[in-house]
């Protein structure tokens, strides 16, 4: 008859986590050199934006165009040559009319637009989960708040990390060590945050000392973290793999050097992840239940 009983321990390959979470995870959300446009969408927020930024343009561009044809036709048709005794009136009630009401349309129709996106964004709902993100000079610190641990996010290269912010064979070595490539030198961190595709997830941000921003553009997400207050922003991945973002309110001397690491990954990864952090970050051993003879 098997009987029962219960182990537990701390695991001794939790220090390989981040290398396990790159493990099959595709690096979607990056800057790519000589590239333009945005990253590719990984939530419906960044995909809304994007969509927005579009549309603006092309109403921008129309109205650059009509501006600059307006005014090459008045340059080439009443230029002094051609149009030797200029006119003395003051005042055309038409045309005064049709530029107060034509850019009142237009502000309304792109209204109509950016307010429901604005909205959406700014409305936070239920999160499956909360994440508490606190900029420190310079570095993350995040709190899985519902799971009772933290921990604290580093530039890998960074002094703190035994660099010194360049991509010396001791920072490549340690990027590959942790599963990345040089190409990811000042993106990837030590610690990334780690959240399963297709959940509500809520980041709580605040600042420790200056005003930082958590921003993760394929997310199309970035809120100002300023000390002695707690500002949300939401998203949903749509897409497991590996988004990198930064710091984006000037901070200080290494405001360049505190990156952030998103992982997405499957439900089932990010629950054996989440058992492997609480072990190493929490202090609390998982219990495991095996069956002997």
């Amino acid at each position: 008859m098997k009987k029962l009983f219960s182990i537990s321990g701390v695991f001794a390959a939790l220090a390989a986590a981040p290398a396990w979470a790159q493990d099959g995870l595709e690096v979607i959300g990056r800057p790519v050199d000589g590239a333009m446009g945005f990253q590719p969408a990984a939530t419906e927020v960044a995909r809304r934006l994007q969509w927005l930024d579009g549309m603006i343009l092309v109403i921008i561009t129309a109205i650059t165009l009509f501006v600059t044809a307006l005014l090459a036709w008045v340059i080439i048709r009443y230029n002094r040559k051609r149009n030797p005794e200029a006119a003395s009136f003051t005042h055309h009630t038409p045309v005064e009319i049709a530029w107060t009401v034509v850019p009142i349309l237009i502000l309304v129709f792109i209204g109509a637009f950016s307010l429901p996106t604005l909205f959406h964004q700014q409305e936070i709902p239920e999160a499956d989960i909360t994440i508490k993100a606190t900029g420190y000079q310079w570095f993350w610190g995040y709190e899985y708040v519902d799971e009772g641990f933290g921990f604290d996010s580093y530039m890998i290269g960074a002094p703190a990390t035994g660099g010194d912010n360049s991509l010396t064979p001791e920072t490549e070595a340690a990027l590959v060590e942790a599963g990345y490539s040089r190409a990811e030198f000042l993106l990837a961190t030590d610690n990334a945050v780690v959240i399963p595709v297709g959940k509500t997830i809520v980041i709580q941000v605040t600042g420790a000392d200056v005003i930082h921003a958590w921003a993760v553009p394929a997310f199309g997400v970035k809120q100002d973290g300023v000390p002695g207050r707690l500002a949300e922003l939401w998203f949903e991945a749509e897409k497991e793999g590996i988004y990198f973002g930064q710091c984006s309110e000037l901070c200080g001397i290494a405001h360049a050097y505190m990156p952030i690491t998103v992982k997405v990954v499957s439900e089932e990864a990010y629950a054996e992840w989440l058992g492997e952090a609480k072990a190493e970050f929490a202090g609390t051993p998982e219990t495991l239940t095996v069956a002997s003879n």
